[in-house]
């Protein structure tokens, strides 16, 4: 007995000390991101690591925020992340109902096309010849329609539909349900952890995704946040660029800093919604706990 405790001791000891490094892995870079974005001049100037801010300025947000295009800009991100994300979650979720059913005619022709999906594209210009025909260039809908189907996302729903008890679909039919109703009140409930998961994933690609702006959209209106950020860096580094002499150090230290605090900007809004999202991970979980 007194062996046992002295294993698991160690154990822990070591267990705990290896998270601790994993947690340092993780927060110290982003600290040092944190407090660099709120240093000015030359505190941002070096490559070292920075725990305290050197001249705390604001400076470098306001230089992001001031711009008048930003509020557009972050509008247009919230609007694509939310409708996106939920558009797609609904869109995998009604077909993958569709696939977990034996009965349905074609199935194997459809699992078979979702397949290829996985390892095949058009490429970058079909997709764009696509884009085109279909009417979707400079639109708000080019950010939602390409994104509403994936079928890595299928197959996870598919799996989590074919864990439902079959005895609660027919006890539903004895009632009167129809089809909708089944998938709506029963099978929507009880798979809200890879519901959420899937949200979860989908809604961070479509946040963080400049891509499509960069190739579809010309109307500067459109542009999200991240198409934003992206042209002040650009101009951030054309500026430092075009600088020479005694400035050079200055003008580098402060472009790092604007890239620094666009970086720290875009990165609050997920901060904020996963822990939100991750507390509906436990209910869903709890909401599938069921057994025959």
């Amino acid at each position: 007995m007194h062996k046992r405790k002295k294993e698991n001791r160690t154990f822990n000891i070591i267990n705990t000390t290896l998270l601790i490094l994993f947690a340092l892995i993780i927060v110290v870079p982003l600290w040092n991101i944190v407090v660099s974005s709120l240093s000015a001049g030359a505190g941002t100037g070096n490559s070292g690591l920075v725990l305290i801010p050197k001249d705390f300025t604001l400076e470098n947000y306001k230089k992001v925020l001031t711009d008048e295009s930003i509020p557009r800009a972050l509008l247009i991100s919230i609007l694509k992340t939310v409708i996106g994300a939920f558009t797609h979650v609904a869109f995998c979720a009604v077909f993958a109902y569709a696939l977990s059913k034996q009965k349905l005619a074609g199935r194997s022709v459809y699992a078979m096309m979702g397949v290829i999906t996985m390892y095949f594209s058009g490429g970058m210009i079909p997709t764009y010849l696509l884009i085109k025909s279909l009417g979707l260039l400079d639109t708000f809908w080019v950010y939602i329609i390409p994104g509403l189907f994936s079928y890595y996302d299928v197959v996870i729903l598919m799996n989590f539909f074919r864990d439902v008890p079959p005895s609660l679909e027919e006890s539903a039919k004895i009632d009167g349900a129809s089809e909708f109703t089944i998938f709506r009140k029963i099978y929507v409930p009880l798979s809200k952890p890879a519901l959420a998961t899937i949200l979860l994933f989908n809604g961070v690609a479509q946040w963080n995704d400049f891509m499509t702006t960069k190739l579809y959209v010309t109307n500067e209106k459109l542009y999200p946040l991240q198409m934003k950020i992206y042209e002040i860096i650009v101009q951030s580094n054309m500026t430092a660029m075009s600088n020479s002499g005694s400035t050079d150090v200055i003008v580098e230290s402060s472009t790092k800093g604007v890239q620094l605090a666009t970086i720290v900007i875009t990165t609050i809004p997920i901060l904020i919604i996963y822990p939100l999202l991750q507390k509906h991970f436990m209910g869903g979980m709890m909401a599938g706990a069921v057994k025959e």
